[in-house]
């Protein structure tokens, strides 16, 4: 059973904005509601306003720009992202991640935006984002700005973003060529679940490794330590091996009804040595 609110679909920007700035605490911003309409039912979210933002130009953009990199708008679908041809062979992990998520009907309707506004420790799409070093676009009556993705989340289900802003979308550096990138996800069911654990790996053309992870952590964490420690060897097997040893001193499971921490833990350690490895070997290259 829904409560009781009010469903508005802005044609403009503009005119969400002023909406947001008149009803903001009030209010809550969908695109693909896979997330926020299950809240409403539950009667666990009870916004006065429900703003879909599915009408606004300026959200629908997905381009990838030479010189410049890739911008995601808040409703382009996350199946759109999995299937750009762009983000496939520039973001591999970006493009695994969005294949990862759920099922392929809901993809048809959740979006990127979405899934990192909602904030869960374990978002598929925020560890490709944090290695790629996403920016996150946000604009209000008062005007723009931009926050790294690493700073964007605040804690579980919480970020920067204010009641009379909206995420207009995320913007991704171009990689140069001999980049390389992977995403590996452990889930109690193929296709339908959250993670137990998420892990985006990439190996830059100048051989440094950026690492990611979700649900290990209150959010989605980028392990900064790590990455020191590996970048200052040289590549090898026993690369790996070390780095899915190293990984479990870095984050912080708990246990719920998907998994242990003790469970989360090791299995972390597995998926990040696995794709230190792989990536190691070549896969999961760019090149220009």
């Amino acid at each position: 059973m829904l409560g009781n609110f009010d469903y508005v679909k802005p044609k403009t920007l503009t005119e969400a904005l002023e909406y947001l700035d008149r009803h903001g605490p009030e209010s809550k911003l969908m695109a693909g509601g896979t997330d926020l309409l299950v809240l409403v039912r539950r009667n666990l979210a009870m916004p006065a306003h429900l703003v879909d933002v599915k009408g606004i130009a300026e959200t629908g953009r997905l381009e990838f720009i030479p010189g410049q990199g890739l911008f995601i708008g808040a409703s382009v679908t996350v199946n759109e992202v999995a299937g750009s041809e762009a983000v496939k062979e520039r973001y591999p992990a970006l493009a695994q991640a969005a294949g990862s998520l759920a099922s392929h009907q809901l993809r048809n309707r959740a979006t990127l935006v979405g899934n990192i506004c909602n904030a869960s420790p374990g978002a598929d799409l925020a560890p490709p984002l944090l290695v790629f070093e996403a920016v996150v676009h946000m604009v209000s009556l008062l005007g723009s700005r931009m926050v790294p993705v690493a700073e964007f989340f605040t804690g579980v289900k919480k970020t920067v973003l204010r009641p009379e802003e909206m995420v207009i979308g995320v913007s991704l550096p171009e990689p140069p060529p001999g980049d390389r990138s992977l995403y590996l996800k452990q889930a109690r069911i193929k296709g339908h679940d959250l993670g137990i654990v998420g892990v985006a790996a990439r190996l830059t053309g100048e051989k440094r490794f950026c690492l990611a992870m979700s649900a290990v952590a209150p959010t989605p964490i980028r392990l900064f330590q790590l990455e020191q420690t590996l970048n200052a060897q040289p590549l090898s097997p026993a690369l790996a091996e070390r780095a899915g040893e190293e990984a479990r001193r870095w984050i912080h499971p708990i246990s719920d009804v998907r998994s242990s921490a003790e469970y989360r833990t090791h299995v972390a350690g597995v998926l990040v040595k696995r794709a230190v490895a792989r990536l190691i070997s070549g896969e999961g290259t760019y090149d220009a």
